[in-house]
């Protein structure tokens, strides 16, 4: 259970708390430290998959945290924009996106109840979802220079359709067993 990817994933988790500290902070350059923070555990995301696959160390406590750990980092950087922003055309994506992670939560849960798991397991739309996302709530954490921050709300509205794209084509691969 204590492998390297299921350290990577945990560690992940403790560095939730270390982005809000910084961003909250009053460092010099805290909102910097805190997407490098956000960056450093997207970065681990990747990894920790990759090195359970490449190692053969996936695990059924992997294959439970590592979702949590994603939704937990992507709930609490969008909950952070929404609220440093606070605008309309921020916090309606932040919940779109906050709303698509239960219901597909939910929706694998269920599935996995009926024994159709695999009928919604992570699509290619759902992996440049997330790539958006992340570039995305690295950019709008940080908010450096104008040009980089509207390149981020471009990738925030970008990752937004994607969601929605995603959660059709998971619902839509669900329906049969959702219809019966």
């Amino acid at each position: 259970m204590w492998n390297i990817p299921n350290l990577l994933t945990l560690f992940r988790l403790c560095l939730i708390p270390v982005c809000l500290f910084c961003f909250y902070s009053e460092l010099e350059h805290a909102r910097f430290f805190a997407a490098f923070a956000f960056w450093f555990a997207a970065i681990t995301d990747m990894l920790d998959g990759y090195l359970a696959r490449k190692m053969q160390l996936m695990t059924p406590f992997g294959a439970f945290l590592d979702p949590v750990a994603d939704k937990l980092m992507v709930a609490a950087a969008l909950v952070l924009i929404a609220v440093d922003m606070q605008t309309l055309w921020v916090t309606i994506p932040a919940f779109i996106m906050i709303s698509r992670e239960i219901l597909i939560s939910a929706l694998r849960e269920w599935m996995a109840g009926v024994g159709q798991r695999a009928q919604v397991a992570v699509s290619e739309v759902g992996k440049y979802k997330t790539a958006a996302q992340m570039l995305a709530l690295i950019g709008l954490i940080w908010q450096p220079v104008g040009w980089l921050t509207d390149l981020s709300m471009a990738l925030l509205y970008i990752a937004t359709l994607l969601t929605v794209w995603s959660m059709l084509v998971y619902l839509k691969a669900s329906w049969p067993a959702l219809s019966k």
